[in-house]
């Protein structure tokens, strides 16, 4: 059905149908005949069409490294049931780990004139803030603190610290780390950060930590972990920045005739469900991925609500909870 057939049903001007759904001023009289007349006909308007009227729409872009995850997944749902309990309608773009591809949906969002966006990044460098703050769009930024930038965030510090005391507490004094990339200031330097710091209060030598990088995935931390092996085969204690980091430097360590857990104490980051069931039980952080989608969805609304130039910048470091098991 068109405008103009539900203002003829309704009696009324398509004019005054376009009114009535874009929220213009229109008698009591003719909002009760159209609001029957759609009621009667369970009619939609053509959102494509109506953004291109009023440059206003009801989608928001919420942009993620990718979908293979379970914080990512955890961040979605917590962001689209916050967001749809308020009429918004999501819609997932992936940059597959890639910064470029963040801007460049970012530009998309405003150009199509999303509502709003939320963006999980994976980088927090002065050209990302810079790019950030010049869009006409308002736009939340969780998993990295960025300067002037609204955002929600994780104490990826203070997680790895306290996980790598618990390794520390087992007696534990030759220890190694599995790291996201450098790029990325939360999971990557943060969280090497956090072992460092650990490391100094025990007496232990900070900038002895071997380090290796990983990708984000299984596949990364096994091969991670079997050149941990080569550079330090004492080794007796391994931080992982994530859970599945960990679950791969798992596997290599039972290749190389290790028991994890009792040979290597190992811990990640995350509180991946697969924490619970893999021998041994991991020991992690748990991160509230679905409570921080959930705060950048209401601050985005805020946002949202609010004139440009009253929007403060709000930021937010969300807690974390140790979850210790039989891998420390």
């Amino acid at each position: 059905m068109t405008m103009k057939e539900l203002a003829k049903l309704a009696g009324v001007s398509p004019a005054a149908v376009s009114r009535y759904l874009n929220g213009g001023s229109l008698s009591a009289e003719k909002q009760e005949v159209i609001r029957r007349a759609i009621e009667k006909t369970g009619y939609q308007p053509d959102l494509a069409a109506q953004m291109l009227r009023t440059r206003t729409t009801d989608l928001v872009g919420i942009i993620v490294p990718k979908l293979d995850s379970e914080s990512v997944s955890r961040l979605t749902a917590g962001a689209a049931e916050e967001l749809s309990q308020e009429g918004y309608l999501c819609q997932i773009a992936v940059t597959q780990n890639d910064p470029e591809r963040e801007l460049s949906y970012l530009s998309l969002c405003q150009n199509r004139s999303l509502a709003g966006a939320i963006l999980m990044s994976t980088t927090a460098d002065a050209r990302h803030e810079s790019f950030l703050k010049k869009l006409s769009i308002p736009v939340v930024v969780v998993g990295q603190r960025m300067k002037n930038v609204s955002c929600i965030y994780h104490d990826d510090f203070g997680a790895a610290r306290e996980l790598t005391r618990l390794i520390l507490a087992r007696g534990r004094t030759r220890l190694a780390m599995i790291s996201a990339t450098e790029q990325d200031p939360a999971a990557g330097l943060a969280r090497q950060a956090g072992v460092r710091a650990a490391m100094e209060e025990a007496g232990l030598d900070p900038g002895a930590l071997p380090v290796e990088i990983s990708s984000f995935d299984i596949a990364g931390g096994a091969a991670a972990m079997e050149r941990l092996l080569r550079r330090a085969p004492g080794l007796d204690g391994v931080l992982c920045a994530t859970d599945r980091m960990a679950f791969g430097a798992m596997e290599t360590l039972r290749s190389a005739g290790l028991v994890p857990g009792r040979d290597v104490s190992i811990a990640g980051l995350g509180d991946s469900w697969a924490g619970r069931h893999v021998v041994p039980h991991l020991t992690t952080a748990h991160l509230y991925y679905k409570t921080s989608g959930r705060a950048a969805a209401r601050l985005l609304m805020e946002k949202m609500r609010i004139r440009k130039q009253d929007d403060p910048v709000r930021q937010t470091m969300l807690s974390y909870s140790i979850c210790p098991r039989d891998s420390v």
